[in-house]
């Protein structure tokens, strides 16, 4: 078995889309980055890549790289996955949090565990996504940007 951690944080800027774990919401800012710049999608790459030690997203899915400008970071999410299947491993579980102080989630939670689940064929029980606020504090806090941490657990 292997644990891996991922962890990723985007600006937030008006005239872009906030997309979370593959869902759009509704807000005044979005995420600026070269992809769909979804911080969720991303930590949770991170963390199976850094778990069968297979590099990280940048290594795979480089900014530079004009084929992966304004992509849907769901797309890149289920190539991570295959990347696993190669290295000889099955994803087991998921745990990821998002940090921001807005908008509220909850209501979108369950679409994004279906999302990630769907993306890497496996069950959505397998998927907990969580959010928290920093009670005002640091660059989350003040409405700068947001963050997303995420574990994984390959077999």
């Amino acid at each position: 078995m292997r644990i891996g951690h991922g962890y990723d944080v985007h600006r937030l800027i008006g005239g872009r889309k906030l997309v979370l774990g593959g869902v759009e919401i509704d807000f005044a800012k979005g995420l600026l980055g070269h992809s769909d710049a979804d911080v969720l999608t991303h930590a949770v790459m991170d963390a199976l890549l850094g778990a069968c030690c297979c590099g990280d997203i940048g290594s795979h899915f480089p900014d530079k790289d004009p084929a992966y400008e304004g992509i849907n970071s769901l797309i890149l999410l289920k190539k991570t996955g295959e990347i696993v299947a190669k290295a000889g491993f099955a994803v087991e579980n998921i745990d990821a949090t998002i940090i921001c102080e807005k908008p509220k989630l909850a209501p979108f939670i369950l679409l994004m565990r279906q999302n990630i689940a769907s993306s890497l064929d496996i069950d959505v029980g397998c998927v907990s996504v969580k959010a928290t606020t920093e009670e005002g504090l640091g660059f989350t806090g003040n409405g700068d940007g947001i963050a997303a941490h995420a574990v994984c657990l390959l077999k």
